[in-house]
């Protein structure tokens, strides 16, 4: 029997790059700090010393996986190509005006985010296409000509084309490219009716724009990556997770970047769902916390929500509204600035503020003793006893108590109160902010978040899900065997995948099938020729979804659709699946409305093997009592003695009760009071509320 290849899933994040080395002797996996000057760096330095901890030589292994940051950090950080962008005429303004929408109705300074691309560099050209495909004013080849010459002439890296209804017919669009290629052939170009074939003009514009934007430095670093790959003798092929929630080709990944921006979240949302699948878990909210930022998504039926649109580049990070709508399919999450690095400080009112600034891992929190003097959220869980000064990291990275007491020390003397009760406030005011998230996450999706069983992971999040389901009435908690290292894992368990959308208008009282099937089958052919360059004759699954609305409305809710092709005689059938989506969401229906398509989504994703199913353990034998700490309890106000058990004591039915610290090499979770800890067959960790606790 042929052994599988080995694999090895990197996550980039903001403080550490996370590996994890599926290896014939088991999983190994490991953390290092991230390299900002050069990531590759930092990759290459972790698979080698997760290979030399799995005893293999590294020119065995036969993929690797990445996820990384590289385009939503160049986004923010507007680190990105100068570019021009060429749309039709009259619409050169359309991302500049945006929607119109006030996210801050009462802020008379009100903030917009910049467009990427100044009006200067914004040009024009005199066409025309309706919304059916019809050519309303033809496309000059010499307007194209002299467009793309006046473009080459001005020292541009690369180009973006979104011109109207391109969607419906891109001839103009390819012109366009064509002429560029002819003028300027090392000019990258990128096509809105490739990138974003999707109807609404603003979030297309944009979504092509932020494509061309990053693309040559994207592709220059996946260049670097592989290169150094293959001078470690690594040549195993190179494969991304995109934003959702599977893997692509490193051509895919360099022609289309725009698909990477929340590609290593995705991973841990796939990790969450393999566990709530095989713990048959129906609702499950995931948390995962890093050293700068923490993701909830919620994970229904062991799948993660998804959504076809994402903001980027927020004036006001966590603002809703406050940045540039792209149309890329993405796993629907709300990220807050949350993590061990995320930096306290006071604001005007006297008020505790933890994030959205980070440490990051250069130079970090000040108990790295790397040089940062900033209080951060790994400062006050060191004061408070939650992390072991010795053992942080495996030992890798010895941390400094009076280090951390020092800088916690200029918020605790603005607040008059000890440097432990001030690092209590930080942890609250944090572990608040991520309660609020998750709250408000599940109403804005119809949901009751307290019916859900959280699923955490990321270096952080096990120091901190007990105290978030205190808050939020959640009674029972998994945390999984590499949860420290989660998004790296669910890197190796993800799908190939390709989504593929289209903007095909369909009124419910106009259904055209043949139009509709004939664009199912043109979608269908696009993303399985995707699939194919990583899983070529694989069993493979389908997904499609229609996005609609009533008419006279505004925007429109994903319909998952049971099948591929339709008839006429589909109609009601899916007038049905809209009212069921749209009551599920709102809690009615509106009588009298006809339904309608604007878009249409379809996955092609290879098909994942099934894991094991799991037997829940309620109770067993207490662990072997050992070494005592102290740490202080946020529910109970109060130092607690708690048991330090290591994550390997944990065995299928044994038992910890609160207060306890479970350690391993890339996190600790902790125990609190209210709950007890049970070891699964599979490694997991299931913490359950004790009877009569809050």
């Amino acid at each position: 029997m042929t052994r599988p290849p080995i694999r090895v899933g990197v996550d980039i994040g903001g403080t550490f790059t996370d590996v994890a080395l599926d290896a014939p002797g088991g999983l190994v996996t490991g953390k290092v700090l991230t390299d900002y000057a050069e990531p590759e760096r930092a990759i290459l330095s972790a698979i080698l010393a997760a290979a030399d901890q799995a005893g293999i030589d590294p020119a065995d292994i036969g993929q690797v996986i990445h996820g990384t940051t590289l385009v939503t950090n160049a986004l923010i950080e507007r680190r990105g190509a100068r570019m021009a962008f060429v749309t039709t005429e009259g619409f050169r303004d359309v991302i500049e005006m945006r929607s119109e929408n006030r996210f801050e109705q009462y802020d008379l300074n009100l903030s917009l985010p910049i467009p990427l691309v100044p009006r200067k560099d914004r040009f024009t050209l005199p066409e025309r296409m309706g919304p059916k495909g019809e050519v309303l004013l033809p496309l000059d080849p010499a307007a194209a000509r002299a467009m793309a010459e006046h473009i080459a002439s001005g020292g541009y890296e690369a180009a973006a084309i979104g011109l109207m209804h391109a969607y419906a017919n891109d001839a103009h669009e390819r012109m366009m490219a064509d002429a560029l290629a002819e003028v300027a052939p090392g000019l990258s170009v990128s096509l809105s009716s490739v990138i974003s074939p999707q109807l609404r003009e603003l979030p297309r514009f944009n979504t092509v724009i932020a494509n061309a934007y990053v693309q040559p430095q994207v592709s220059a670093y996946l260049g670097r990556l592989v290169e150094k790959l293959r001078a470690a003798d690594i040549i195993a092929p190179v494969f991304l997770m995109h934003s959702g929630g599977g893997l692509i080709s490193v051509e895919t990944a360099a022609a289309q970047p725009v698909r990477l921006l929340e590609s290593g979240p995705a991973g841990g949302a796939i990790f969450a769902a393999r566990y709530a699948r095989a713990h048959g878990i129906d609702r499950v909210l995931s948390f995962d916390m890093g050293g700068t930022t923490a993701k909830i998504c919620l994970v229904e039926h062991a799948t993660p929500k998804t959504a076809n649109s994402f903001e980027i580049a927020r004036t006001y990070r966590f603002k809703k509204g406050s940045g540039m709508t792209v149309s890329t399919p993405v796993v629907e999450m709300v990220e807050i600035g949350a993590g061990g690095g995320s930096i306290a400080s006071v604001d005007t009112m006297g008020r505790i503020q933890v994030g959205p600034r980070s440490a990051g891992s250069e130079p970090g929190p000040a108990c790295y003793q790397r040089g940062g003097t900033a209080p951060t959220v790994t400062d006050a869980n060191l004061i408070l006893g939650r992390l072991d000064p010795d053992a942080f990291a495996g030992g890798a990275i010895p941390l400094s108590t009076p280090l951390a007491q020092s800088a916690m020390a200029s918020v605790a003397t603005q607040q008059g109160l000890t440097e432990q009760a001030t690092a209590f406030g930080v942890t609250e005011m944090v572990d608040e902010n991520m309660a609020n998230a998750a709250r408000v996450h599940a109403v804005e999706n119809g949901r009751d978040i307290e019916g859900f069983t959280m699923v955490a992971f990321g270096g952080g999040a096990p120091l901190h899900a007990c105290r978030l389901c205190e808050k939020l009435g959640l009674s029972a908690l998994l945390i999984p065997p590499g949860a420290g290292v989660g998004s790296a894992i669910g890197f190796l368990r993800a799908p190939f995948s390709y989504e593929s959308t289209r903007g095909l208008f369909q009124p419910l009282d106009g259904f055209d099938a043949d139009l509709v099937n004939a664009t199912l089958q043109a979608m269908e052919t696009e993303a399985r020729a995707f699939v194919d360059v990583g899983a070529a004759g694989a069993d493979t699954v389908s997904k499609l979804t229609a996005f609609m609305r009533y008419r006279g409305q505004g925007w429109e809710i994903p319909v998952p659709l049971s099948q591929s092709r339709f008839k006429d005689a589909d109609v009601p059938a899916l007038i049905a699946a809209f009212e069921d989506a749209y009551r599920t969401l709102f809690g009615r229906i509106i009588e009298g409305l006809t339904p309608e398509i604007t878009n249409w989504s379809l996955t092609v994703a290879s098909r994942a093997p099934e894991p094991a199913p799991v037997a829940r353990l309620t109770g067993g034998t207490d662990a072997s009592p050992g070494r005592t700490r102290r740490f202080f309890d946020a529910a109970l106000r109060r130092e607690v003695e708690a048991q330090e058990i290591p994550r390997a004591a944990m065995t299928p039915g044994t038992v910890a009760n609160g207060p306890a610290i479970i350690t391993e090499d890339e996190t600790s979770t902790i125990v609190t009071s209210a709950f007890r800890a049970i070891g699964q067959s599979d490694g997991c960790l299931l913490l359950i509320r004790k009877e009569g606790q809050p």
